[in-house]
């Protein structure tokens, strides 16, 4: 198993990572998405004791990642944050001054509520849809792409698992990238999230993501 593997897309250089991203060497790009960030501090708020190292412990993987790779933009398929304001937002907004020099793109997802005042704030230049660059289109929801049939559309929003089985019944769900022939499906960056099965068939690859490595399924 690797930390890394090298994928060719439409004559474009990709790097999937075993950190839940894709860095896109052509353009110099770290694409991800579904961090839900602000989620741990939402279930807080109600009540339910979820530690705030979740939160610490995605934005560490991310750091490290924008320093490894020192991108010129981060591309976020939609759902950089949970929910309504709150403290978690407050600690993002600290880190988002001392890396100021990265733009950050947003193609906002369903959970992206927060005001155009508080992405402004952040410096986060948001798309209500989808985004287009070069043959490619960013989509939240792959239901969003089909309005861009003649580009390979990269999406979020469903946190793709693959259920591995093993001797004696036993199985595993893993995070995955997915990609189909028409559109890749991203792994939910952040980690306090579920994942939902995908059907992969004959010419599709999956990637899953065990044990901070990458390996190919199919």
């Amino acid at each position: 198993m690797d930390a890394f593997i090298n994928f060719e897309l439409h004559d474009n250089s990709f790097l999937l990572t075993a950190g839940r991203s894709i860095f896109w060497e052509d353009e110099k790009t770290l694409i991800l998405s579904d961090l839900h960030l602000g989620k741990a501090g939402h279930f807080r708020k109600a009540g339910i004791a979820i530690p705030q190292t979740i939160f610490k412990e995605d934005m560490h993987r991310l750091i490290s990642q924008l320093q490894y790779f020192k991108p010129s933009r981060l591309l976020i398929v939609g759902d950089l944050f949970h929910s309504t304001d709150n403290k978690e937002h407050e600690l993002f907004l600290k880190w988002r001054n001392d890396l100021s020099g990265i733009d950050i793109h947003l193609v906002k997802g369903n959970h992206d509520i927060l005001s155009d005042d508080w992405y402004k704030k952040a410096g986060i230049e948001t798309f209500k849809h989808d985004l287009v660059i070069s043959n490619f289109v960013f989509s939240h929801d792959i239901e969003t792409c089909n309005s861009h049939a003649d580009h390979y559309c990269f999406s979020g929003h469903i946190h793709p698992g693959i259920r591995m089985r093993g001797l004696g019944k036993q199985s595993i769900q893993l995070p995955c990238f997915y990609f189909g022939e028409k559109y890749a499906v991203l792994p939910a960056f952040g980690k306090f999230t579920g994942t939902y099965p995908v059907d992969p068939q004959p010419g599709d690859r999956i990637f899953a993501l065990v044990s901070g490595n990458i390996m190919k399924i199919q």
